[in-house]
């Protein structure tokens, strides 16, 4: 499995933690067209610390990886998990460019099987160099929050959906070994 490091500009400045502070793999997607916009959003700073929302890894639909952020650092990719979790982010356009219109809020775009494939390879490689690494689950079942429609602020809609209902976690489950605590576990057990 290849893995091209390409470090987001403020890396250094993320906070540093052990690895035996990972205990969760976090599955999101994009809801962008591209890597290479996924990239500049990366790159936008949103902190006072001169740091960005990002995931550790990103594949893209041909199945090639890029680690912008080093599993030692924490980066900022689920609000109240960072410190313990590792994001990988699926490049998929998700509901772009209409994230929170209330009659946009389905996601119909299938994961390519080879971009599946590689996500598989890149969770049994980190479970393999993470010993702690033990749970996985989607962006979806950690950030519940709901906010006004972009197109009504009468009516609410969820603030992420990632990676959503085309994602195959049973397959996903079948071939790793992390445990499932997400919403989508309960039809596996």
């Amino acid at each position: 499995m290849h893995i091209e490091i390409k470090p987001l500009s403020y890396t250094k400045k993320l906070d540093s933690r052990p690895l035996e502070q990972i205990e969760l793999l976090v599955i999101h997607c994009t809801e962008l067209p591209d890597l290479a916009m996924a990239r500049s959003y990366g790159e936008e700073i949103h902190y006072n610390s001169g740091t960005g929302n990002s995931g550790h890894f990103y594949i893209d639909r041909d199945g090639s990886i890029q680690q912008w952020v080093n599993p030692n650092k924490v980066a900022h990719h689920v609000m109240g998990h960072n410190k313990q979790s590792i994001g990988i982010e699926l490049v998929n356009s998700g509901r772009y460019p209409d994230w929170h219109h209330s009659k946009k809020q389905t996601l119909d775009e299938a994961y390519p099987d080879t971009q599946i494939d590689q996500l598989i390879a890149l969770i049994n490689h980190l479970h393999r160099t993470i010993p702690s690494l033990k749970h996985i689950t989607g962006h979806e079942d950690l950030d519940q929050r709901l906010i006004d429609a972009s197109d009504d602020p009468t009516k609410k809609v969820r603030r992420k959906i990632d990676p959503g209902p085309l994602f195959p976690w049973q397959y996903i489950t079948q071939k790793t070994q992390l445990i499932n605590i997400g919403s989508t576990a309960k039809k596996y057990e």
